[in-house]
């Protein structure tokens, strides 16, 4: 029964940063390795909405991220296109339904922490015409537009430039990402936001008290601008021990959310970092994370996509409904990018 519901509904995944495991490949493998690789995990876990994010390495950073960032565009256009009869890159939310009564998946592009721009918000235009359609500002440390999540002693503020994008980002349709923001820089953006925003891969704080879960407080926040809060699978994230790394841990931070956003403001943000680790990391190399957090660590059963349908299982083996756990596989996202996505202000 849970089978059948889970490939019945449309189920959305706002982060997966598979991007960097295929440019890790040369330009010419990148749509048959995509469709080697990562297809199959989409459609073992009845993915419909792919949220790609454009994540930079340290290592390309400062010089050569506007370079990478535009490489990793470029590798999804080409993914895209290798694989017309299974996946389409969207930038609205018509193009959306249309993929997906096409039986394909779609695909959407989103900046993390945005490092390719700098200062440069002029660049944001040109980023919407590539075909971004989310975008963060800020990842673990400081940009020049805000603080991220790692840096919340500074009760820092977005930047005046950083006030200057999130207007942009406004006016061309993309929708702006809190996940990674610092405290007081979530607090800002929701001052000052008049479109819905999302987070796109942030559980709740209430029961991991870590710096990138978020507040009770930011949750109903984010609900009342419209937007949705996507639940983050990274098992460091829900619980501080292993032993409490389950799906069931991953069940209460979404019923927390649902309680205190309301069941129509939660969605799905996996964030399979392991999977992504396994793709890019040679065997002779250490993981090393921020916090001394462990990278590999994963639920069992979920280290990627094709793991999905567990969570639609333990949703019902918790009480929630087939129109709920509907809403949160992706009905609520699929909601919010029909309104949001691409529509000028």
């Amino acid at each position: 029964m849970s089978a059948d519901l889970h490939h019945r509904a449309v189920v959305a995944d706002t982060h997966n940063d598979l991007l960097m495991a295929v440019t890790a490949r040369p330009p010419r493998r990148w749509a048959s390795f995509f469709r080697d690789r990562w297809l199959p995990q989409l459609h073992q876990g009845g993915v419909d909405i792919q949220v790609l994010p454009v994540f930079i390495d340290d290592r390309h950073r400062p010089e050569g991220a506007l370079r990478e960032t535009l490489r990793m565009i470029e590798c999804a256009h080409t993914l895209a296109e290798g694989n017309p009869d299974h996946v389409r890159l969207c930038t609205t939310g018509d193009q959306i339904d249309h993929t997906l009564t096409e039986g394909k998946i779609a695909l959407v592009l989103a900046l993390e922490s945005a490092p390719g721009l700098d200062t440069s918000i002029e660049l944001l235009p040109t980023l919407h015409r590539l075909g971004v359609r989310i975008a963060s500002i800020a990842h673990w440390g400081r940009t020049p537009l805000a603080d991220g999540s790692g840096q919340d002693a500074t009760a820092s503020r977005l930047t005046t430039t950083g006030i200057e994008a999130l207007h942009e980002m406004e006016r061309l349709g993309i929708i702006f990402d809190v996940s990674h923001l610092s405290a007081t820089g979530v607090a800002h953006v929701l001052e000052l936001a008049t479109r819905p925003v999302m987070a796109t891969h942030s559980s709740a704080r209430a029961l991991r008290d870590h710096h990138r879960n978020l507040t009770d407080d930011q949750l109903r926040a984010i609900a009342a601008t419209g937007g949705v809060i996507c639940v983050n699978f990274f098992a460091p994230f829900l619980a501080d021990t292993p032993a409490d790394h389950t799906l069931d841990r991953l069940i209460d931070h979404i019923a927390h959310i649902a309680a205190i956003a309301g069941i129509d403001h939660v969605g799905l943000g996996p964030d399979f970092v392991r999977e992504v680790i396994h793709d890019t990391t040679p065997p002779c190399c250490e993981d090393t994370a921020p916090d001394g957090l462990d990278i590999t660590a994963a639920i069992p059963g979920l280290s990627g996509p094709s793991g999905l349908p567990l969570v639609t299982e333990t949703l019902l083996k918790h009480g929630f409904s087939d129109e709920e756990i509907v809403k949160i596989l992706g009905d609520n996202v699929l909601r919010l990018f029909r309104s949001e996505l691409g529509r000028p202000a």
